[in-house]
């Protein structure tokens, strides 16, 4: 699981790059159709679906030593803190004037988290209605619906005017993570655990660090890729 972060981690980077080479270098990389579309949407659609697998994996063995009653409380806080790192994120991009993160991924996953708290326990039902948001989340977004009002952001639809660098509403993005939660209680439900830290192929560890850490990461790599870049002089910061 923590390798698989890793990748899904490394998959971010790649393509933030490129999005920073076209938007602050001016390369003409089509880093929002396209291609590079698709490969943000894959890796965002990974990291959710990973986000559904290990909050099975984190319930089977939660529920070993806590009662059921007692694990809401658990998800909700754990919710909220990945929600507020992504409300810091809306206060960043507000303050650098780079449009508005106002539902990214962050807050997609924090909402999902405290949201999946009923479907811990499913199995086949998650699929069904898993697939069920993501179809219903695909057609909207397809309508490129717009409103005056932000309230309905979640559900895809959008401001009109908005520039929104990171939008992943929850309709699909609830969807996947229900998928994911079903993967998970099919592999890991019956308490079967998957490998401890640090063991598998030594190649793997690299990328395990990176998943064990990926909220960190994910926090920190754009500033770093950016700085990056601009030190070697493939862009120029004052055109931020």
């Amino acid at each position: 699981m923590d390798a698989a972060r890793g990748v899904a981690i490394l998959m971010m980077a790649v393509y933030h790059t490129m999005y920073d080479l076209d938007t602050f270098g001016g390369f003409g990389i089509p880093s929002t159709s396209g291609f590079w579309r698709f490969f943000a949407d894959a890796t965002a659609f990974s990291f959710l679906f990973l986000v559904g697998v290990s909050l099975s994996i984190s319930h089977t063995r939660a529920r070993a030593s806590q009662p059921e009653g007692s694990l809401f409380v658990k998800y909700l806080l754990r919710g909220l803190f990945v929600f507020g790192w992504g409300m810091v994120l809306t206060v960043v991009s507000l303050a650098l004037g780079m449009g508005v993160i106002a539902f990214g991924i962050l807050h997609l996953i924090g909402v999902s988290i405290i949201l999946a708290y009923p479907f811990l326990n499913l199995r086949v039902p998650n699929l069904v209605i898993g697939l069920c948001i993501v179809g219903i989340g695909m057609y909207l977004m397809s309508l490129g619906l717009v409103s005056e009002s932000p309230w309905l952001l979640p559900f895809g639809v959008v401001p009109e005017g908005w520039v929104m660098p990171d939008y992943r509403p929850l309709l699909p993005g609830f969807g996947v993570v229900l998928i994911g939660l079903f993967a998970g209680n099919v592999v890991y439900g019956d308490g079967r655990a998957p490998l401890g830290r640090g063991m598998g192929p030594w190649a793997a560890r690299p990328l395990g660090a990176l998943g064990r850490w990926s909220l960190v990461f994910y926090l920190v790599h754009q500033p770093i890729i950016i700085a990056m870049l601009a030190a070697f002089g493939i862009i120029q910061l004052g055109g931020i």
